[in-house]
């Protein structure tokens, strides 16, 4: 017999509402997350998206609706929906005074954990930062942080894991460093809930995106479905000309050390 919390969506909300006195935040949201999957929440600023993800990691009560996370209700099971999540906010909670490997090893003793030193190297393999190991992560770069706040969320490998504007911040290479990060996450079964504000990063990452807009889910679907919803694009020959991102990645990529270089300087 399959156990209850392994049918059906990683994710069920229906009818989400939330209010802060005459501030209606939530207005009935809908949407499923199939599991090992990565489902974009896609909205401006007091969209709402992080207080569904509140809701969602039982650190906030709906006013009214209903939400199931990896089979188990918000409201009726939070200890079993904490067991079966992890959640990354929108700045990396990493310690700076310990290395990237005492932060692992932390939170796998602090999880009870057996063999925290070879979950803390497996980690730090699979999220290439092994080379960086030994140092206190203030010495660590934006993407390096946040790669490591991700890898600490996936100690215990939890099946659900929600991240909440992850590249809030981050200069571009660090925005890839850590889209790569999320891509693997599903790419091993995870399922990724990934709000977001930039499009770019929605149509890169998700399977599937919702556009929240005022409290509620105005549009929901694949990139492909979303585009079919504008009229058909009409055909130009143009010539491409490379973007900043382009130019920026071509340069950086090639100084793989990180020294400077001065475009157009005088010297």
């Amino acid at each position: 017999m399959i156990p209850n919390q392994a049918r059906g969506p990683a994710i069920q909300v229906q009818g989400l509402q939330k209010s802060y006195g005459k501030l209606h935040v939530l207005r009935g949201v809908d949407f499923d997350v199939a599991r090992g999957s990565i489902f974009a929440l896609l909205g401006s600023n007091g969209a709402g998206k992080t207080t569904i993800v509140r809701i969602l990691s039982t650190l906030l009560k709906a006013d009214a609706g209903t939400a199931s996370v990896h089979g188990f209700d918000v409201a009726k099971q939070p200890a079993n929906v904490r067991e079966s999540i992890s959640l990354t906010g929108q700045f990396a909670a990493v310690d700076e005074i310990l290395t990237g490997r005492e932060n692992l090893v932390l939170v796998a003793q602090l999880r009870h954990l057996k063999n925290p030193g070879k979950i803390a190297d497996d980690l730090l393999e699979r999220f290439a930062l092994t080379d960086a190991s030994a140092r206190k992560v203030a010495t660590y770069s934006g993407g390096m942080r946040r790669r490591l706040d991700i890898a600490m969320s996936l100690v215990g490998n939890p099946p659900v894991i929600f991240l909440d504007e992850p590249t809030t911040g981050l200069d571009p290479q660090g925005r890839i460093e850590v889209w790569q990060s999320v891509k693997e996450l599903a790419g091993r079964g995870t399922t990724v809930l990934l709000t977001t504000q930039y499009l770019d990063e929605a149509e890169q990452l998700a399977d599937r995106i919702a556009i929240l807009h005022e409290g509620r889910i105005i549009v929901n679907g694949t990139l492909t479905e979303l585009k079919q919803l504008l009229p058909p694009a009409k055909v130009e020959y143009v010539e491409k000309q490379p973007t900043l991102e382009d130019v920026f990645l071509a340069i950086v990529g090639a100084d793989s050390n990180g020294d400077a270089r001065n475009v157009g300087s005088d010297k």
